[in-house]
């Protein structure tokens, strides 16, 4: 089957484009709205409207397989590409995409997205967000001239088999916490609620409005979760801990095993606990931090996140042994395999992988990372996008059922 038409629109993404540079040196909200001046390139305010580009591949079939481009909340920042304005590179798409594959065979996804991880535009390779895009076009174009579902694509190409039950899912409240814990609660959700700790404000100068909200957060799970639900507390802090007591692995490590007590008797991840400023120092200080838990006895666990972008360094901390989980965000990877190849790399290594994605991602881009982590089995997945959990929660949750009524696995 060959590809007769590529074409592209431009689109929202599912939440915004928030420049961290800017909060975390203190830029005030109000209401919904950032106040201030912008500090990362591409940002024309603090928070403004996500972003989405469709790549669209029309077959000589007359069907048509599509996928998003796009990039994360906190793009332009720790190493990320910047902030995918459509205007900026929607044009890309005709001028680099579609020659190469306007007339091509549909051939294999590995193949096809190892030519596309090396096509080239004017400043060196092509934006991630737009290998992301264009690697779910490819995947679904291949699911239907193979009249089979996209996770079983992937998992014949990486000789696995496609999961025989619901990943695990990681909800994501953004600021309203509270409230979006409650929705978690009353639904199951597995891991809770990520919960954007993202400034002192919100952690407390010595750590202390973190300590209130685990707290609060393990006696909403006793009172009115279910019977035999047990979620793990999954907070993504930002760097945050290491900011309030400099980096200093023991009083971090210290301050987590208080919030793993805390939590108790529900199991503790903090993402993100120290930033160094840079890949291999933030690495060392989670690598310090982490063996000083396990000598104080903590089993707080660690998941590594920022500084972590691309299946280089995603390998690089797997081997290093500086968290118990990795999320892989899949648009600052490019194209879709190398997020399936940096799962089993984690896997291999001993690492839980948890194949992310971003809350201004859209519910193509959602569907087709569900398809790439039943397919890859991945041990955690990302409700998306959006931040108001039933949304996410319903697309993820829903596609799994789907794969798994589709490949015989489901009832």
């Amino acid at each position: 089957m060959r590809i007769k038409r590529v074409l592209a629109s431009k689109g929202l993404g599912g939440y915004y484009f928030d420049d961290l540079h800017a909060i975390k040196a203190g830029a005030k909200k109000d209401g919904f709205f950032y106040l201030g001046e912008p500090q990362v390139p591409g940002q024309y305010k603090v928070r403004q409207p996500g972003e989405s580009i469709s790549i669209i591949l029309v077959l000589e079939s007359g069907e048509v397989a599509f996928g998003d481009a796009v990039a994360i909340q906190y793009s332009g920042v720790v190493g990320r590409d910047p902030v995918l304005s459509a205007d900026t590179f929607a044009p890309h798409v005709e001028k680099y995409i579609a020659p190469w594959l306007v007339g091509r065979e549909l051939t294999s996804l590995r193949e096809m997205c190892g030519e596309l991880e090396a096509l080239q535009g004017q400043d060196g390779p092509l934006h991630t967000g737009l290998r992301y895009g264009t690697s779910q076009a490819i995947l679904q174009a291949l699911a239907m001239t193979q009249r089979r579902t996209m996770a079983e694509v992937v998992a014949d190409e990486y000789g696995t088999t496609v999961s025989e039950q619901h990943i695990p899912v990681l909800a994501q409240s953004g600021d309203d916490r509270h409230s979006g814990a409650d929705k978690m609660i009353l639904k199951r959700v597995p891991a809770i609620t990520q919960g954007l700790f993202n400034h002192v404000d919100k952690i407390g100068e010595s750590g202390e409005r973190l300590l209130e909200y685990v707290e609060w957060l393990r006696t909403r799970v006793e009172t009115f979760g279910d019977a035999g639900y047990a979620p793990v507390f999954h907070l993504d802090v930002y760097g945050m801990p290491g900011e309030i007591f400099n980096n200093d692995p023991v009083r971090t490590a210290e301050y987590l095993s208080t919030l793993g007590c805390a939590a108790k008797p529900f199991q503790l991840r903090i993402e993100a606990p120290v930033d160094g400023g840079s890949r291999d120092r933030t690495m060392d200080l989670m690598i310090a931090v982490r063996k000083t838990l396990a000598e104080i006895g903590s089993d707080v666990q660690i998941c590594a996140d920022d500084w972590c972008n691309t299946l280089a360094d995603i390998k690089i901390f797997a081997r290093s042994g500086a968290a118990d989980m990795i999320q892989i965000k899949a648009p600052d990877l490019g194209s879709i395999t190398n997020s399936i190849e940096a799962v089993q790399f984690c896997q291999g290594s001993g690492v839980q992988a948890f194949l992310g994605g971003t809350c201004n991602g859209t519910d193509q881009s959602s569907r087709v990372t569900v398809h790439a982590a039943m397919g890859a089995r991945a041990d955690l997945i990302y409700n998306k996008p959006g931040m108001g959990v039933d949304e996410g929660l319903m697309i993820v949750t829903n596609e799994m059922s789907r794969i798994l009524a589709l490949t015989g696995s489901g009832s």
